[in-house]
């Protein structure tokens, strides 16, 4: 059961959770980060982590953000990896 990040990251794009990622899961684009679901153990370190509450594992992920799931299986094979913590963008 891969993690999805969802909305809250949206524009928010906090990367504490890309540096706990042992196995480098996400990627990233201009305005947020994804998890690419054939990468993520599931080992749940990046939840913690995130101070808006945007990831979740796939199958809890609320019935509203439930496209996010797609969403980073899809855009997670077009961006590249982030494993550095980067500033976060402005809300």
């Amino acid at each position: 059961m891969p993690h999805v990040v969802t909305e809250a990251c949206l524009k928010c794009k906090y990367t504490d959770c890309v540096v706990v990622c042992p196995v480098e899961s996400f990627r990233e684009d201009a305005e947020m980060v994804y998890i690419d679901p054939d990468v993520c153990i599931d080992c749940g370190a990046c939840v913690p982590e995130c101070p808006v509450q945007a990831i979740f594992p796939d199958a809890e992920v609320p019935d509203k953000f439930k496209n996010y799931i797609a969403l980073n299986a899809s855009k997670s094979k077009e961006c590249p990896v982030i494993n550095q913590k980067k500033p976060p963008l402005a809300k």
